[in-house]
């Protein structure tokens, strides 16, 4: 009997698990081929560079070849890993996504030098073993793999932002981010094994069936010391991922750690793993909050605390962002801003998810929870490309005149028009100005708190605010524009010459040019993040089992 379950074990690993893990399994070989570089020296003929772009572009072909042929399964939850891990139409697109970033970001440090030849394999064997990680967290299936894949993202980022050697302030920016890091990492575990403990279960589909078995009768107040277990455990995994979203009050690693680190690496930590954590969240959020749960009181106060999270958070972002006047911390508070908006997505789901109730516009409780997902996946596609784009033209700029000051940037509009135009569509895009990208990802976020409102009125209120920030945040966006285009440049100061049509020109043409198409066409993108969206309610609340020899998978080729 065991060697049939060794043997079943083997066949389903081999033939299913390791084909859908395929992407990871390429970044894998590039970090294994980046070492053997090193160690043998090899480095100098075949730079480093080169095998960290074709492990993320063969990463990215293989997503690319899952999401093409997905067609094949429909709306299929496949488990894989004996279930620690889930591959579905939402896992498609957001890992898509992550290896489509992942190669901006090496082709960007190609164009800025960072890093040298010499510390090349280090610091992409790093890049490439978080995105791993974080690839996990899209297809975590399992708390355990939830953990794990946010260390895996975490270990990696902490040694990026110190990477520049010799540097006090990015060494001092790295260690207050492990210190935290690793203070956050404690508490979230211990989040989850309580949860694990009072449900008898660590598999994210059970969560949601264990905890009404254990409430069907039970009283569900704090009177009740398995309520009051679970808030604690909520509380303690939140606080984890509010850290690695950077959302206050854990908050205080990102503005340190953007301004030590590279430009380059800011942009990356910027981006993908806020595109990784919200997705685990979201995923997290729907297996425990079902509208038939009868903690459905506790839910509701969940995502209402939540949304006044994320109200705080984006106030005190744009408030913090105004006084400064280094672009790259400039761009931390933005940061921190935007994992608000965001944030205010998930709240709204989560409001939504706590009620049985049908109207007359929104036709079922489905469609309303998809059309938030379906904002925040349109949201994390344009914040990809505005938020990479403000990083990049901040690293050109940096090559240009050794300076990442606000100040310095004087003159700048007329003397090198590219990256002035660019980072004025990546700016106005970052406030919400149409017809760019970033105001129809704010407006699908507040139609979705707008859905939320009719459930409970605070819900309205935190529109009010998320539209007011708005409002604010165009005044310290435009100060950057300002002194680029209104401010001469000071005599002496270092010329900045690139042509439009130059590598690093064009680099920026590629970044931008995304930002205006998703604004004047959002239905390029919003079919495909709705209908990742609906497969993820669907196969969330009614899973499908785990993959085996008779599963159909991407690829395989059918019968009859």
């Amino acid at each position: 009997m065991f060697h049939d379950l060794l043997m079943q074990l083997l066949e389903e690993t081999t033939q299913h698990s390791l084909r859908l893990f395929s992407p990871e399994l390429a970044l894998t070989a590039g970090i294994v081929l980046l070492l053997l570089a090193r160690l043998c020296d090899f480095d100098r003929a075949v730079p480093p560079h080169w095998i960290a772009l074709w492990s993320a572009m063969a990463a990215f072909a293989l997503s690319w070849f899952y999401v093409s042929d997905f067609a094949q399964v429909g709306d299929q939850r496949l488990e894989y890993f004996s279930g620690l891990m889930v591959f579905d139409s939402f896992t498609a697109w957001v890992r898509l996504g992550l290896m489509l970033f992942l190669v901006f970001v090496i082709t960007l440090t190609v164009l800025s030098g960072i890093p040298d030849q010499e510390d090349g394999p280090d610091f992409y064997s790093l890049l490439l073993g978080a995105v791993v990680g974080m690839s996990i967290m899209v297809g975590a299936n399992n708390l355990l793999m939830v953990f794990l894949g946010i260390e895996m993202a975490s270990v990696p980022s902490y040694a990026l932002v110190g990477f520049l050697k010799g540097r006090r302030q990015a060494s001092e920016a790295a260690l207050k981010f492990v210190v935290y890091g690793a203070g956050a990492a404690g508490v979230m575990l211990y989040g989850i094994s309580l949860l694990a403990g009072l449900t008898g279960t660590t598999k994210l589909p059970e969560l949601a069936a264990r905890l009404q078995v254990l409430f069907a009768d039970g009283p569900t107040t704090l009177d009740n010391p398995a309520v009051r277990t679970l808030a604690l455990a909520a509380l303690m995994i939140m606080a984890g991922f509010a850290f690695k979203l950077s959302v206050v009050p854990f908050h205080f690693w990102a503005p340190d750690a953007f301004q030590g680190a590279a430009a380059e690496v800011g942009g990356f930590l910027s981006v993908a793993s806020k595109a990784a954590a919200f997705a685990l969240l979201v995923r997290l959020v729907l297996s425990v909050v079902t509208p038939d749960a009868p903690l459905r009181e506790v839910y509701q106060t969940l995502g209402l605390g939540l949304g006044i999270l994320a109200a705080i958070t984006v106030t005190f972002g744009n408030l913090a962002a105004y006084s400064q006047r280094n672009m790259k911390r400039l761009l931390a508070y933005s940061t921190i801003a935007h994992a608000g908006y965001m944030l205010m997505a998930v709240a709204a789901v989560t409001v939504l998810q706590t009620t049985t109730e049908v109207d007359t516009v929104s036709s079922t409780l489905a469609d309303r929870s998809a059309r938030a997902i379906e904002g925040l996946l349109y949201y994390l596609a344009v914040y990809l490309f505005m938020n990479l784009g403000a990083f990049a033209i901040t690293a050109l700029i940096r090559n240009e005149i050794f300076s990442e000051e606000i100040d310095d940037y004087a003159g700048l509009g007329y003397q090198c028009p590219v990256l002035a135009v660019g980072m004025a569509l990546c700016l106005f895009s970052l406030v919400g100005l149409p017809p760019l990208g970033g105001f129809v990802g704010k407006l699908f976020v507040f139609a979705a708190l707008f859905d939320a409102g009719a459930i409970h009125g605070l819900m309205w209120l935190i529109l009010v605010i998320a539209g007011v920030n708005t409002v604010f945040s165009l005044f310290y966006y435009v100060r950057v524009l300002k002194v680029m285009y209104l401010q001469a440049r000071p005599a002496g100061a270092r010329p900045v010459r690139m042509a439009t049509w130059s590598t690093p020109g064009s680099y920026v043409l590629v970044v931008t040019i995304p930002l205006v198409v998703l604004g004047l066409f959002p239905n390029l993108f919003s079919h495909v993040a709705n209908s990742a969206a609906d497969a993820l309610i669907r196969t969330v609340q009614s899973p499908v089992g785990r993959v085996g020899a008779a599963a159909v998978l991407p690829g395989d080729k059918q019968e009859g």
